[in-house]
C-alpha cells in the first residue's frame, strides 16, 4: 500500500514527510512524496503559460528530491509532481490512483509551532477526503522511530462513528500501544466556586466512571469478535480545551486518533465541532479517519 505526502515547495514543508515516515515504519507502505502544481482550469492553449508550468514543475521537484534525499533511507519514497486545478483535489487523485492507505498534510503557516492548524488547503481536504487525513504540527522534526501509541479521542455517543473499533483494528496490524481518551470541558462557573468544591469532584469523578464503563462496555463487545490489546483509558478535563487536552500526557511518538463527525457523509471525512477543538490544541499529530 501507499502513503501519499503532500509536500508545499513554497514553505519548504518537510513535517509531512516526517510524519508519513514515521507511519510507513509501522504499516510497511511506500511513501509518495507529492507536490502539487496548480494548473488553470479549463486548460489553455497557451505557449508561455506552458512555459512558464514547466519551470514551476522543474524547480518544485528539485526542491522536493532535495528535501527526500535528506531523509532516513530505510523507507522508500518516490517524488511524484502532479498537475491539478488545486492542491485538495490533486492530493485526492494521487491518493485515489495509487489506492493509499492515508494522505499525510502539513499545518497552516499561521499555526502555532508544534500545534495542529488548518489552513485552506487542509480544511478542504480534511472535509473531502475518502481516506484518513494525518496532519503533522507545524515544524514536527524528523525522527528515525515508528509511531508508538494510538490515542482514540472518545466522544460518547459521538462514536457512532465506530473509531474505537478502527483504532484497535489500526492497533494491531500496526503494532502500536493504545490509549482512550476523554475530554470534557466544564463551566467555568464550576471551577471558579459556584459549587462547593467536593459537589464538583463529585460530578467529575461520576463523568469519568461513566466514560470508562462505555468505553469497556464497547472493547468487551469488540474482543468478541477482534483479538484486542491492552488499553488505557484517560480523561482530561478542564475549564477551556486547551488544558483540557494537555491535562492527559502525551509522549514522542503519540499518534491522536479523530472520528469524522457523525452527521458527515459516509465514507468521508467530516470534523465535528469537539473533534475540531480538540485538533487545534493537541501537541502530537493528528489522523482523521472517515466515517465507516
Amino acid at each position: 500500500m501507499t502513503i501519499v505526502a503532500g509536500f508545499s515547495a513554497s514553505r519548504q514543508g518537510s513535517a509531512p514527510l516526517h510524519l508519513a515516515a514515521e507511519l510507513a515504519r509501522c504499516t510497511f507502505d511506500r511513501i509518495i512524496a507529492a507536490a502539487i502544481v496548480e494548473r488553470p482550469w479549463p486548460p489553455r492553449d497557451d505557449p508561455v503559460e506552458k512555459e512558464y508550468l514547466h519551470y514551476l514543475t522543474l524547480q518544485v521537484r528539485t526542491s522536493l528530491e532535495r528535501v527526500v534525499g535528506e531523509m532516513s533511507g530505510d523507507v522508500e519514497t518516490s517524488v511524484v509532481v502532479h498537475k491539478s486545478a488545486s492542491v485538495p483535489e490533486g492530493l485526492t487523485e494521487l491518493a485515489t490512483h495509487h489506492r493509499a492507505e492515508a494522505v499525510v498534510v502539513g499545518s497552516s503557516s499561521s499555526g502555532l509551532l508544534g500545534r495542529v492548524a488548518l489552513g485552506s488547503v487542509t480544511d478542504r481536504l480534511v472535509h473531502t477526503a475518502a481516506v484518513p487525513v494525518a496532519i503533522a504540527p507545524r515544524g514536527y522534526p524528523t525522527s528515525r522511530e515508528p509511531i508508538r501509541r494510538l490515542t482514540v479521542a472518545y466522544g460518547g455517543h459521538a462514536d457512532a462513528v465506530r473509531l474505537i473499533e478502527t483504532a484497535v483494528e489500526l492497533a494491531v496490524r500496526w503494532s502500536v500501544r493504545l490509549r482512550i481518551a476523554s475530554f470534557s470541558v466544564r463551566p467555568v462557573a464550576v471551577f471558579g466556586g459556584s459549587f462547593e468544591p467536593s459537589a464538583e469532584s463529585l460530578v467529575v469523578e461520576q463523568w469519568s466512571k461513566r466514560t470508562e464503563e462505555e468505553v469497556t462496555r464497547q472493547l468487551d463487545d469488540i474482543r468478541a469478535r477482534i483479538a484486542t490489546p491492552d488499553v488505557d483509558v484517560v480523561v482530561g478535563v478542564s475549564h477551556d480545551w486547551r488544558e483540557a487536552v494537555e491535562n492527559v500526557a502525551w509522549e514522542p511518538g503519540d499518534l491522536l486518533l479523530l472520528g469524522s463527525g457523525a452527521a458527515g457523509p459516509s465514507a468521508q471525512v467530516f470534523l465535528g465541532s469537539a473533534a475540531a477543538k480538540i485538533l487545534r490544541h493537541s501537541p502530537v499529530p493528528v489522523m482523521i479517519v472517515p466515517k465507516r
